[in-house]
């Protein structure tokens, strides 16, 4: 028996199984979902030898987050539960056939005697009203299903927006490690020119120690970088549910043309439009209009309901022996229509306490949009408040940072010529490297801040 191994268009494996019975070819196909990971090996292959851009992060994660497709799977359901209440203003249709066998002792014998009949039936029936429960029930599924299509876009902001965080953390150390390097490249040179001058003894001993043990230190500083950037791609890959690997890389965009020191829209401002935009505002309204429709639902109890019923039967009974089967058939065809009116008067009080949850559903479902938008307010105005602090600090930054470069620049020519010692050159190293390290952290948290502000305004965060 041949087995052959596919990989499915959704990225599972497919196996075949293919046999040979009496000369019909038989394929069995076998979703093994539980065997590996759902990964789309053909895109994983594709950009293997490709730098990733956070556009392409944030699609191949949105395929591959299983909160997403549990959110997908859960709007399936509601399109499948909005076509039943459709479904239920059409009428329901039956047919039934019995076969009968009765045996009975003749009178005054020891002898039995045998009938059979056969029985036909065939019944319809539609509903006319309801209280406007079919009607309630079919807006009801309306706007579940489009709450859930709100809900599974929510989902995919909050994995879109994990995504670029992981994917600016990656940035942020790669500068940290290409930072680190220049330093320790600049402190060789350094140390090479110091161990020169020890050896024309211009310098002290503990001088070219001092730079010496700059390098170790600048050494290790590297090493933990190169630490960062590691498990910076490892939770990067990890969001996008990609096994971790040493070819994964990203595209590096030219940040700082990305910083935007302009004027803050105000939060009230950012506010406004996110109530209108973002998806999670959207589906608390139609959940609260969910929950007054299930008010209405309860109420259609208390109403009367009319429905309209039709059938047909015929039969056949072997008792009848002056008739064959077909005439009995179509003698004994009999037809009925009947209206049916059911009028609740009392019912153990189940109406009414249906009524009561349903009516504390509304209040719930109120609160829970209350509580929603109160939510977004206070994240909007944390972003503009963190945009704010991000872009002062990346100024006085920056502004920290080119003191700093031509303090050192000073103090490197002076070094050079041999007017400072090691201990005052080495000082203003120092300095340099907390203000670049001061200056990038900024840069990145401006950057974040930013497009955090971005995805409430609804706009696109790629870079």
């Amino acid at each position: 028996m041949p087995v052959y191994l596919f990989y499915g268009k959704s990225g599972e494996y497919l196996f075949y199984f293919s046999w040979q019975n009496n000369e019909m070819t038989r394929i069995g196909i076998f979703s093994v979902l539980f065997l590996v990971p759902v990964i789309s090996v053909q895109e994983i292959m594709a950009q293997k030898d490709k730098p990733w851009t956070l556009q392409e992060c944030i699609e191949y994660a949105l395929k591959q987050n299983i909160q997403v497709r549990q959110s997908d799977l859960n709007v399936q359901n509601q399109i499948i539960s909005e076509k039943l209440a459709r479904a239920q203003r059409f009428p329901s249709a039956s047919a039934s056939v019995s076969q009968n066998f009765a045996w009975s002792k003749k009178e005054n014998s020891s002898d039995f005697s045998s009938m059979n009949s056969t029985n036909y039936s065939l019944n319809a029936g539609v509903s006319l009203f309801s209280g406007f429960r079919v009607t309630n029930s079919i807006r009801q599924a309306m706007i579940n299903r489009q709450a859930g299509e709100y809900d599974a876009e929510t989902q995919r902001e909050s994995v879109s927006l994990s995504v670029m965080d992981a994917y600016l953390q990656v940035l942020y150390a790669n500068e940290q490690v290409r930072n680190a390097k220049n330093q320790v490249e600049a402190t060789k040179t350094q140390l090479q020119l110091a161990e020169e001058r020890l050896t024309l003894r211009s310098i002290a001993l503990s001088d070219y120690l001092q730079v010496k043990s700059q390098l170790a230190s600048e050494k290790q500083n590297l090493a933990s970088a190169l630490t960062q950037l590691t498990l910076s791609r490892v939770n990067l890959m990890q969001l996008m549910e990609i096994p971790v690997n040493d070819t994964f890389n990203i595209v590096f965009p030219e940040v700082d043309s990305l910083i935007n020191v302009t004027d803050l829209p105000g939060a009230d401002s950012v506010f406004r439009l996110a109530l209108s935009i973002k998806p999670q505002i959207q589906s608390a309204k139609l959940r609260k209009e969910s929950a007054a429709l299930e008010v209405a639902i309860a109420r259609g109890s208390l109403f009367p309901s009319l429905s309209l019923n039709a059938g047909m039967g015929t039969g056949y009974s072997s008792e009848l022996t002056g008739l064959s089967y077909s005439k009995q058939l179509d003698q004994k065809i009999s037809p009925s229509l009947g209206l049916s009116l059911s009028i609740p008067i009392y019912q153990k009080r189940e109406v009414r306490s249906r009524i009561e949850t349903a009516r504390i559903g509304v209040e719930s479902a109120t609160l829970d949009e209350l509580n929603i938008m109160n939510q977004l307010r206070k994240n909007i105005e944390q972003a503009c408040a963190d945009v704010r602090s991000a872009r002062n600090e990346y100024e006085a930054g920056l502004e920290g940072y080119n003191a700093a470069m031509e303090s050192y620049r000073v103090a490197e020519e002076k070094f050079n010529q041999g007017i400072i010692n090691s201990v005052d050159f080495l000082i203003q190293k120092t300095n340099l490297i907390l203000a670049e390290s001061k200056l990038l952290q900024a840069k990145y948290n401006l950057l974040f801040s930013q497009k955090v502000l971005d995805f409430y305004m609804g706009r696109s965060l790629i870079l």
